[in-house]
C-alpha cells in the first residue's frame, strides 16, 4: 500500500538534494533516479560514485547556512538529510525558519540518537523495552558500578561517535579501560562525557526502520548489520561492515514491535514535546523475553541502506511527500520481493587508523553484476582513490539471501586496493533465519 493517503495533492518533485557523503547518500541518491527519473538531483558535498548521477555541491555538512541558501537558489523541492551529525546540529530547524521542504526530525526529536542518555531516560519513562542501564558523569562512580555489577556489560559513549562509541565488555577489565578509554582519555571527545553502561542482551539482532510523522508510523523492510570488523562478530565495533535484507518478521514479532517500540516512542516523543518527524532507526535485540530497544538512530542506517532502498516496490519521495503534508499512512511500505546483500569493502587499518590515498582497480567490473555504492572515495588525477575506513559497499540482488551473497561477493572480488579487507560472512545468519521459539 502506498504511504500518500490522498496522492491528488502530492507535490510535483522536480529537484531534489541530498546531504551527506557516504554509501547511504548514495543509495539514497540512486532511489532517487529510480523513482523519479526526471527530477534533477544535487548532494552535498557527494562523492565520486554520486556524482555520476547527480551534481555534488562542495559545501561541509557543518555549513547549515549555505546549504539552505543553496536548497533556495536551487529551488529545491525536497531535501533529505543523510547522515546524524547535521539533524544532531539542527539542521532541519535551520531550513524551516527559513520554509525550505526538508524531510528530518528536529534538533530536539534528534536527541534520541544525539544523547544516549536521553533516549534510555525517555524509554524508561515510558515504558518502552530496553536493556537494565545505569548513566554516569563521573568516571570513579562508572568504575564502582563495574566492580558491583555481575555478567558482561555494554560501555556505550552519550554523543555521536560514527558507530563506534559502543563496547562490548565480557570481563569487568574491559568495562574499566572502555570508562578509562571514553571519559578520561576523551578518545570521542565530548561524546563521551557522559556514559552509560547497560546490562549485555543475548538474542538476534535486527535494524528496524520506520517513517514517523507525529504517532503515524509505517514500516520499512528490515534489515541485519554487521558492526564488528572481523568474521564471526570479532574485533572492535565498526560504523558497519555490511547488512543483509530483509530480515523476515513474524507477524506477531511485528505487531510487538509496532505496539510496544514503535507506537510508544512515537506517543512518548509528542507526549515529551518533541514529536518526530522523519525516519527512525530502532536497533533491537531480539530476546527470550521478546524485542528490546538498543539504539534509535534519527535517519538510515549505513550499510543498511543501501539493501534496504534496492527492495522498496515504491519510491520514498511519494513517502515523504506524504509525511511532510501531514498524511502519512501508518502502513507497512512494501517491498518489490527478492533479497540484497551488502559487502563493505574497508581499508587496511580500518576502524582505528586507515589507510588512504590508494587507487582503487576493477569498479566497472563489478558494477556488471553488482550494485557499487561510494563511501570513502575521492578522484585525484583521474584516478578514483580510497578516503576514508569503509570505502565501497558492493550489493547483490537476487531471489534469496544466498543467491545474493554470492552475487556480492562475485561483485567484491574484482575490485582492488592495497590493503583491502572485507568480511567474508554477512549474511550468513540471515540466510537461514528463523525467530526461536518463545521469542514473538
Amino acid at each position: 500500500m502506498p504511504a500518500l493517503k490522498d496522492e491528488r495533492n502530492m507535490q510535483y518533485l522536480n529537484s531534489m538534494f541530498v546531504i551527506g557523503a557516504g554509501g547511504r547518500e548514495h543509495a539514497l541518491v540512486w532511489h532517487l533516479a529510480q523513482f523519479c527519473p526526471g527530477a534533477t538531483l544535487f548532494c552535498a558535498p557527494g562523492n565520486p560514485g554520486i556524482a555520476q548521477i547527480a551534481t555534488c555541491l562542495p559545501i561541509p555538512l557543518t555549513d547549515h547556512t549555505a546549504l539552505a541558501d543553496a536548497a533556495a537558489s536551487l529551488r529545491i523541492s525536497q531535501t533529505i538529510v543523510g547522515p546524524e551529525a547535521p539533524l544532531v546540529g539542527g539542521i532541519v530547524d535551520h531550513f524551516e525558519s527559513k520554509h525550505l521542504p526538508i524531510i528530518g526530525p528536529s534538533r530536539a526529536a534528534a536527541a534520541l540518537e544525539g544523547s544516549k542518555v536521553f533516549a534510555k531516560s525517555l524509554m524508561q519513562r515510558h515504558d518502552i523495552p530496553t536493556a537494565a542501564f545505569a548513566a554516569f558523569d563521573s568516571p570513579d562512580a562508572a568504575l564502582r558500578f563495574v566492580d558491583r555489577a555481575a555478567g558482561p556489560l555494554v560501555v556505550k559513549a552519550d554523543g555521536l561517535a560514527a558507530g563506534k562509541g559502543v563496547v562490548v565488555c565480557r570481563e569487568p577489565d574491559e568495562a574499566r579501560a572502555a570508562i578509562q578509554s571514553m571519559m578520561v582519555d576523551r578518545v570521542f571527545a565530548e561524546a563521551g562525557v557522559r556514559i552509560v553502561i547497560e546490562e549485555c542482551l543475548d538474542g538476534e539482532e535486527v535494524s528496524v526502520f520506520a517513517l514517523v510523522d507525529g504517532e503515524a508510523v509505517a514500516l520499512l523492510p528490515a534489515a541485519q548489520d554487521h558492526k564488528r570488523v572481523q568474521d564471526g562478530d570479532r574485533g572492535p565495533n565498526t560504523g558497519g561492515m555490511g547488512a543483509a535484507a530483509p530480515y523476515t518478521l513474524s507477524d506477531a514479532l511485528r505487531q510487538r514491535i509496532r505496539r510496544e517500540i514503535l507506537d510508544r516512542v512515537a506517543h512518548a516523543m509528542c507526549a515529551e514535546g518533541r514529536p518526530y518527524r522523519g525516519i527512525l532507526f530502532v536497533g533491537l535485540m531480539v530476546t527470550e523475553a521478546g524485542p528490546k530497544v538498543l539504539e534509535f538512530n534519527c535517519r538510515l542506517g549505513d550499510p543498511e541502506a543501501e539493501v534496504i532502498l534496492p527492495l522498496l516496490s515504491i519510491g520514498l519521495p511519494d513517502a515523504f511527500a506524504a509525511l511532510r503534508a501531514g498524511r502519512l499512512d501508518p502502513v507497512d511500505l512494501p517491498s518489490a520481493g527478492g533479497s540484497a546483500v551488502g559487502v563493505v569493502l574497508a581499508s587496511r587499518g580500518y576502524p582505528e587508523s586507515p589507510q588512504v590515498g590508494l587507487p582503487i582497480e576493477g569498479l566497472q567490473a563489478a558494477q556488471a553484476d553488482a550494485l557499487v555504492f561510494h563511501s570513502g572515495t575521492a578522484v585525484r588525477e583521474g584516478r578514483v582513490m580510497t578516503a576514508g575506513g569503509r570505502v565501497l559497499t558492493i550489493v547483490g540482488q537476487d531471489a534469496t539471501i544466498t543467491a545474493a551473497r554470492s552475487r556480492a561477493y562475485q561483485a567484491a572480488a574484482r575490485i582492488h586496493f592495497d590493503g583491502m579487507h572485507f568480511r567474508r560472512d554477512i549474511g550468513t545468519r540471515l540466510a537461514g533465519a528463523v525467530v526461536p521459539a518463545g521469542r514473538e
